[in-house]
């Protein structure tokens, strides 16, 4: 049984930096055991046979992708488990040969024309493709009885977050959900989340979180008004996380006993470099406490847990906001839930859920805050630029009851969008503007832009000219780091020509193989590559592109450099905006040189080919497996939005990497101010 949600406090010697840090997320790799040749020639066979079901339902043109990747997901269950070695208890085996028998099961049904789980009353699995690199990936999907999805009938939802399980994979996720019996006096849907295994529902494990919830909402329909997430250790982190980075989609969040921030939860007193010191700024939650004015809260924590700290360093920084988080502590518990703090807890969250969010525009008065436009949105207001990223921006209004006009202070805002149906005007910062005829009345948000003399409206026609971003500047998805890249559908480019550097190219090469073997383990999905000369329009169109190799060896990086900040020669790498220089166009700028048969140089840049998508060079995740292996507070940006590193070949293969410097590009994708 996943049992992962009340798992002990361990401390651990990280392998980053060498520091011993108390992290109750942290685990020791689980040992693998050997099974028995009996066994694995029976899963291989099965899954041989599941694979070969599965190209034959592709076949049908017809077939509906929801049912087959609900086949499908059992095939890619075994798959993983067998090439990783994942079999961490006695019992996997046969939860493996089960899993493969359960879609085999399926894949039967399928052909035959049905699909009885589809309003299956309780837990079954369920799987979806994701967007962000084809995968397909599980979650547990649980319905009370009498769902007809044909009715008008829509149903409150629960998104349930797990806690890190050092011997979760696919297969103990299947064997822990799939066929349960429905709890007594459950009445509304529930999803639970797979999130791509242990990351604390980071980069693409959050984007599992909403695309699992999506096609559940695809299955069954949803009160988007009545959506609850919750979850422990953890998930309890990732409820912190999602909660009040998206404050307007739940209509109550319930965090327990899950870490808020980097720096006091790994006992870090060393500051980090800036490039990683500032995009801490991304995941601390601490930092957006202010959000809770804007969705109820109530957190939970083991009166005898060291992890409760969390939650009361939380509501403490939401209280000096004037802003009230329900705590419940569980008298004389550890890292689990009592019994009576279990129900208290749920008692809070049912109530929540009957009474719902507020309808359309939501609530008349927030509190918002943002260190990233990657979270920029609340309610009616929606962050489009900031004036300096990684500082807080933050946008606080209300209705005026006697004037009728919405009242709205910034900090740090550049663009705001304002959905016009709040108020007939509205003040920014002291602009009295109009708001609900604003822009003709044709668009279903009014942009303000702050300028050299304060706020100003944009008509309908530079409405729409702001909205293509002609200047380029940072925006919503478009902000970096470079891991933010791997959030959204990418294809990996990998050069095929021949290299200005043969060393510079092997590392590049080095650099994309250890991307798979990392996604592929701990982010269970396969890394998508393509060759540059097989890349396509359509992928250029939809997708982030990440290009491995040097402008001789890749053709699509040696198309797009005269539109990147940098001046790369076969005898120089030159970063523009160093040391002072001018942040301008690379050509001719003065800057500091790295040799490229010893460094490397990695960024990511709106891609000049569809400046609406990303382009990387060289570099996939800038955490490694050391930090997956860590604990979950590790999972942040390393290298900024650009980096040059240093690397060093060693005797036993691979590479050892030393930043030789990175940065993080201004608003207006810049180096410098």
């Amino acid at each position: 049984m996943f049992r992962s949600c009340v798992l002990s406090v361990v401390s651990l010697a990280l392998a980053a930096g060498g520091n011993t840090a108390f992290a109750q997320t942290a685990f020791p790799s689980a040992k693998t055991l050997k099974i028995s040749e009996q066994d694995r020639q029976e899963i291989t066979t099965k899954l041989a046979e599941l694979q070969t079901a599965v190209a034959g339902l592709k076949r049908n043109a017809k077939l509906d992708r929801q049912l087959l990747a609900d086949v499908e997901i059992y095939a890619k269950a075994a798959e993983w488990i067998l090439r990783h070695g994942e079999f961490y208890r006695k019992n996997y085996a046969r939860n493996t040969v089960k899993a493969l028998d359960a879609g085999l099961k399926r894949a039967a049904d399928l052909k035959a024309g049905k699909s009885p789980w589809v309003l299956q009353t309780g837990t079954t699995i369920r799987g979806y493709y994701s967007k962000v690199d084809g995968s397909v990936q599980p979650y547990a999907l649980t319905l009370p009885a009498g769902i007809d999805p044909k009715s008008g009938t829509r149903h409150p939802l629960h998104v349930k977050l797990h806690g890190r399980g050092s011997t979760l994979n696919e297969v103990s996720f299947i064997a822990a959900h799939d066929n349960r019996p429905l709890k007594a006096g459950q009445s509304w849907v529930q999803v639970d989340v797979f999130g791509r295994v242990n990351n604390a529902y980071r980069f693409s494990g959050e984007t599992d979180v909403f695309e699992a919830t999506a096609d559940a909402g695809r299955r069954v329909r949803i009160d988007d008004r009545r959506i609850v997430l919750h979850g422990f250790s953890m998930g309890g982190a990732g409820a912190w996380h999602l909660g009040l980075h998206y404050p307007s989609r739940w209509c109550s969040v319930g965090p327990g006993a899950g870490f808020v921030d980097f720096y006091k939860y790994q006992r870090q007193t060393k500051p980090l470099p800036p490039y990683q010191h500032k995009t801490l700024g991304i995941y601390d939650a601490i930092d957006y406490a202010l959000n809770a004015y804007n969705v109820p809260i109530c957190t939970y924590g083991g009166e005898l847990d060291k992890q409760l700290v969390a939650s009361t360093r939380m509501v403490d920084a939401a209280k000096k906001l004037k802003i009230d988080i329900k705590l419940i502590i569980g008298k004389g518990a550890g890292h689990k839930f009592t019994p009576a703090g279990q129900k208290e807890f749920m008692a809070f969250h049912l109530d929540k859920m009957k009474e719902g969010r507020p309808a359309y525009p939501g609530r008349t008065s927030i509190r918002f805050v943002t260190r990233t436009l990657k979270y920029n949105h609340c309610e009616w207001a929606t962050i489009e630029e900031m004036i300096e990223p990684y500082e807080p921006a933050i946008v606080e209004g209300n209705v005026d009851e006697k004037t009728g006009r919405l009242i709205v202070t910034t900090n740090n805002v550049g663009a705001l969008q304002i959905a016009r149906d709040v108020a007939d005007e509205v003040s920014i910062d002291g602009a009295v503007m109009k708001l609900r005829e604003a822009a003709r009345g044709l668009l279903p948000g009014v942009y303000y832009e702050k300028g050299t003399r304060g706020w100003f409206l944009h008509n309908y026609d530079d409405s729409r000219r702001f909205v293509g971003n002609p200047d380029g500047n940072k925006r919503h998805n478009l902000q970096g780091p470079i891991d933010d890249a791997f959030m959204q559908p990418f294809v990996c480019v990998r050069g095929t020509g021949t290299p200005w550097s043969s060393p510079n190219h092997a590392w590049a090469t080095w650099t994309l193989d250890r991307f798979d073997r990392e996604f592929d383990k701990w982010l269970r999905g396969k890394v998508p590559v393509t060759d540059d000369t097989k890349l396509t329009d359509e992928q250029i169109k939809s997708k982030n592109l990440i290009l491995f190799g040097d402008p001789g060896s890749n053709s699509v990086l040696a198309k797009v450099l005269d539109k990147l900040p940098v001046k790369w020669t076969k005898d120089a790498i030159v970063v523009a905006g160093l040391d002072g220089a001018p942040a301008t166009h690379p050509s001719g700028v003065a800057g500091r040189k790295y040799d490229p048969a010893t460094h490397g140089l990695s960024l990511i840049f709106p891609n000049p080919l569809n400046p609406r998508r990303y382009v990387v060079v060289n570099s996939g995740h800038t955490f490694h497996e050391r930090d997956f292996r860590a604990s979950n507070a590790w999972l942040f940006p390393r290298l900024g939005d650009i980096a040059v590193q240093k690397f060093e070949k060693l005797p036993k293969g691979g590479y050892k990497e030393t930043v030789a410097w990175a940065g993080i590009f201004n608003s207006a994708w810049r180096l410098g101010k």
